[in-house]
């Protein structure tokens, strides 16, 4: 059975920084290439971060490089997402979960985790 937890959003203001974790179960996690997606309100859910497998290698949407880190740990089967100087548009739910070309189709997903950027 697949379990995606995420944990550590909060309420953080403009230049601030958080740090996401997801603790996942039932996906062989130190296989899979992962990822953390968001979706703000009103609008569709989209890719922010993935990480590989194999090496680790992150790769980025344009809005966050420079500003996110993604990073796992395979021994405990966490992923991770160490976001720096936030902005108003990062504010969304943010979900951890596998990644693929069709991860638009998945309908496993955790509860997400909320990150509202604020003044």
């Amino acid at each position: 059975q697949v379990q995606l937890v995420e944990s550590g959003g909060g309420l953080v203001q403009p230049g601030g920084s958080l740090r996401l974790s997801c603790a996942t179960s039932g996906i062989l996690f130190s296989i899979r290439e992962m990822a953390w997606y968001r979706q703000a309100p009103g609008k569709q859910r989209e890719l922010v971060a993935r990480i590989s497998s194999r090496d680790s290698t992150g790769k980025y949407a344009e809005s966050v490089k420079g500003r996110f880190t993604i990073s796992r740990d395979n021994g405990l089967s966490r992923l991770y997402l160490q976001m720096n100087n936030l902005k108003s548009e990062d504010t969304a739910v943010y979900y951890c979960n596998r990644y693929s070309s069709s991860w638009p189709s998945y309908t496993s997903w955790g509860q997400g985790t909320q990150v509202t950027v604020s003044s």
